[in-house]
């Protein structure tokens, strides 16, 4: 038996030597199997080139404009507000909490979920969403 060098390709067999001698039919676009070298430490850099780049960085760097801030800022605070207020109600509705289809395909679940103090501690997650979205609101009007 024949060994045949592993390499991206096929083997295919030799028609002259019926089957007995391989060659193998490399891919045409086969990546190479060392990285290149690489030097061990970049170059060094010049003082002149330091403060080049220092210079080109202060003015490719911009600031956000302010109304883009605020509108960023209304919408996390809507945001926050709405996901509050939905997880303070969830508990006490009937249709969010008694007919979840989640309880109802979990028994051993419901019963915990219908405890008073599970229903509050979530309507207490809630509340802290909204004192998160108004503090939020009022740290960032007085700075």
């Amino acid at each position: 038996m024949a060994v045949i060098p592993f390499e991206y390709g096929v083997p295919e067999p030799d028609r002259a030597s019926s089957g007995a001698a391989r060659t193998i039919k490399s891919m045409s676009q086969q990546p190479e199997s060392r990285s290149p070298i690489l030097p061990a430490s970049p170059a060094p850099a010049t003082g002149a080139e330091i403060a080049s780049a220092a210079q080109s960085a202060r003015h490719t760097h911009q600031r956000i404009p302010r109304w883009l801030e605020r509108a960023e800022l209304f919408l996390r605070v809507l945001l926050r507000m709405y996901i509050g207020l939905a997880i303070c109600y969830a508990p006490w509705s009937r249709v969010f909490w008694d007919q979840n289809p989640l309880f109802l395909q979990f028994p051993t679940l419901s019963i915990y979920a219908a405890n008073g103090a599970v229903r509050g501690i979530i309507s207490g997650l809630g509340l802290l969403n909204l004192w998160i979205a108004f503090q939020d609101a009022i740290r960032q009007r007085d700075g």
